[in-house]
């Protein structure tokens, strides 16, 4: 995008910007991400459905690009219009190192937004075994429900997924 120096960008001009900021997040591009940070680019910065470029970097597994922006400031837990969260998204894309870096920028391990689901649960319901143990290891709770009613285990069961039920299980 060029500002031109007699007067500030059009709004045209700025959409196709904010398009290429997102196709950043969405491709992983932690070097430019990171100088437009500098330059002050927001890192909460959200599209239409609420995405922020750390929802969209989290989702597509960009370990890189996710931890720039939690450097920078990006909220860790704040959710899209359908209740997602980048953790519950890495979550549920099974990306255990995206999963380790938003817990170590303070995503908190058990957050859920209303009628959301925990990590925990997406974990479990996906059978992301190597999850559900760091999220464990984070002292989340096992019991909790969801807004349905149901414990992370039986959602795993719900889903077929046998692995993360037994596991589950075992630890109650």
């Amino acid at each position: 995008m060029s500002i031109s120096p007699t007067g500030p960008a059009s709004q045209a001009e700025f959409n196709a910007f904010a398009q290429e900021v997102f196709q950043l997040a969405r491709s992983g591009d932690a070097s430019t991400l990171g100088r437009l940070l500098e330059k002050g680019l927001p890192p909460n910065m959200s599209n239409h459905k609420g995405d922020t470029l750390l929802m969209l970097a989290a989702y597509h597994g960009h370990v890189d690009a996710t931890t720039a922006l939690l450097g920078a400031g990006a909220d860790p837990d704040k959710y899209n219009d359908m209740a997602q969260t980048p953790l519950g998204a890495s979550t549920f894309k099974g990306h255990l190192q995206v999963v380790d870096a938003l817990l170590r920028h303070g995503a908190g391990p058990d957050f859920a937004p209303p009628g959301g689901k925990t990590p925990l649960m997406f974990a479990a319901m996906f059978n992301r075994l190597e999850i559900v143990k760091l999220l464990l290891s984070r002292g989340v709770d096992v019991h909790r429900k969801s807004s349905e009613g149901l414990s992370a285990a039986e959602l795993a069961r719900s889903m077929g997924a046998l692995e993360a039920a037994a596991y589950l299980d075992a630890q109650t």
